[in-house]
């Protein structure tokens, strides 16, 4: 076989040693080669493999499979700007640590600088953004025809890139840039029977890697004052499971919950950071104080400490002492409050909002169900209206927060679930990644994915920020508001994809039931007293 067919095959041969079970492709001529391998990979039923045409919305498919499974995903595509679509991915990826893997082909490297076709400097192209960038070379026929000595070279370098991925060295996982040059021919020949180069025996991968045991103990005495605050990635902290903790969505709840609102009534001398807080203005100002002590306990090597204020880090927490009871009295009383108030004005509230619609979609979730929230408003209404409870896995893009890609996130979340997912996202986080319900015949679907809009027509979000101030009114409409005026129900029909319009009363009805596929439930909000709403919250919750 030539040399680009046989490197692609054992790389994919390899890749699916490794563990590797869904890989993300998109069309291309210069990886033409890795295409060809996937597919009879995947009719070998060794992969299952993802067809995309949009490099950005298939970055992201990537991205929710990762998450989802806890395994690496590749994305494969060809050369040139195929490759810098993958750039908000990457960066996703990133500092949420998913092992994103960007498998690009590219031309030989003598073609840099020549002006051909579709050439970059590619290689290195995310830079500081990813764990490794590692290339393979041109594939060559040795002396003898075979491919012996390079097949080691490939497959030691796919295990490198899976361990980078993984972060099994070095317990910060993360996406990798892997990229291979690939010459003419790029099809298979047109003779068959030629043995693919041989890997380990018993389907083993070429190079084993154990994870590595970050192991940090930091001491920490409860009887002082204490919260936890639970944020994006944290691990589960049984040594906490005595003390108040404001657990952000996707967070666990390590002790009894607090209310992020609820923080502002406290005066904590302590505070415990698991994970990476992402939310909440109540937290960062706890955080940033410099009468409460902090610490950070995190999975990986790297802590948060925006305001410079923690003054110890580990692993995980070596106890002593225990809270006092009125602290705990205190903390549930007021965490009691924050929950009856934040209910009773959306009782009261004339008109839904965004705050409604969460409150719907977080009441409807039952054990075994998952659940994805989009980055903007809908994770920040999703803390307001309830606290995690287990049973319940809750994904959110909240390594840059950004809201390109939640569809396509969704979409990969929901394939890897055998249950029910239910994505909950605003009308400009849907629009900005449409194209991410763009699944081919025959693609692999999800059985059961429901996708919520709160639709109130533009940026909500801006109105609870400095720009909503009535004061800016003037401007406020266009150039933060951006309504746009789209008929989500002509779009759905577009991409062949079920949707309803409902009001509240009627998606708590929707969602006893399942998606049978994806559908789409779009309930029409309003923002404009958004800003009004939730400063009646606090004040209520103030007493």
């Amino acid at each position: 076989m030539n040399p680009s067919t046989a490197q692609a095959q054992v790389v994919v041969d390899e890749l699916a040693r490794g563990g590797v079970r869904d890989v993300v492709l998109c069309p291309g001529s210069r990886n033409a080669p890795l295409a060809f391998a996937l597919q009879a990979a995947d009719a070998a039923g060794r992969i299952r493999l993802h067809m995309r045409i949009d490099e950005r919305t298939a970055g992201f498919l990537a991205v929710g499979l990762a998450i989802a499974s806890g395994r690496p995903v590749p994305v494969v595509m060809t050369s040139g700007t195929a490759v810098a679509n993958l750039g908000p991915a990457v960066l996703e990826a990133n500092y949420a640590r998913v092992p994103l893997i960007v498998l690009s082909a590219n031309r030989p490297y003598e073609m840099l600088g020549t002006g051909a076709n579709q050439t970059i400097e590619q290689l290195g192209l995310f830079n500081s953004q990813v764990r490794a960038s590692i290339s393979l070379g041109l594939a060559e026929k040795e002396d003898d025809g075979s491919y012996s000595r390079q097949n080691s070279v490939w497959r030691s370098a796919v295990c490198r890139v899976l361990a980078a991925g993984r972060g099994t060295r070095s317990g910060n996982a993360g996406p990798v840039h892997f990229d291979i040059p690939l010459r003419e021919p790029l099809v298979p020949d047109a003779h068959v029977g030629e043995p693919l180069p041989e890997g380990r025996d018993s389907g083993r991968p070429w190079t084993a890697t154990q994870y590595a045991t970050l192991d940090v103990p930091l001491d920490i005495d409860l009887s002082l004052d204490t919260v936890v605050i639970s944020g994006h990635g944290a691990g589960h902290r049984p040594e906490l499971a005595t003390l108040p903790t404001v657990a952000e969505p996707t967070a666990p709840m390590h002790g009894p919950p607090l209310h992020p609102l609820a923080l502002s009534l406290l005066r904590p001398k302590q505070a415990i950071i698991t994970g990476r807080p992402t939310l909440h203005r109540q937290v960062s100002r706890v955080l940033a104080d410099p009468e409460v002590t902090v610490y950070a306990l995190t999975t990986g090597p790297r802590w948060p400490d925006v305001s410079g204020n923690v003054v110890g880090t580990g692993t995980r927490a070596v106890t002593y002492g225990a809270p006092t009871a009125e602290w705990l009295d205190h903390c549930r009383e007021l965490d009691e409050r924050a929950v009856k108030v934040v209910r009773a004005e959306l009782a009261s509230h004339p008109k839904p909002t965004g705050l409604h619609v969460a409150a719907v979609v977080m009441d409807a979730l039952r054990d075994g169900d998952q659940l994805l929230l989009g980055a903007s408003n809908p994770v920040r209404d999703a803390a307001l209206v309830s606290h995690p409870r287990p049973g319940i896995k809750v994904l959110s893009n909240r390594g840059v927060a950004g809201i390109d890609g939640t569809v396509s996130a969704a979409v990969g979340a929901a394939l890897t679930h055998e249950g029910r997912t239910l994505a909950l996202i605003g009308d400009l986080t849907f629009l900005h990644d449409a194209s991410g319900l763009l699944i081919g015949p025959g693609e692999p679907r999800p059985r059961d994915l429901t996708i919520v809009v709160a639709n109130d027509d533009g940026g909500g979000i801006f109105e609870l920020l400095e720009q909503g101030d009535p004061q800016y009114a003037g401007v406020f409409e266009r150039v933060f508001g951006t309504p746009h005026g789209m008929d989500l129900a002509a779009m759905c029909a577009a991409y062949r994809v079920p949707h309803r319009q409902v009001d509240p009363s009627e998606l708590a009805v929707e969602l006893t039931g399942h998606g049978h596929g994806i559908r789409v439930l779009e309930v029409a909000t309003e923002r404009s007293s958004l800003r009004e709403l939730h400063a009646t919250v606090r004040a209520g919750i103030a007493g």
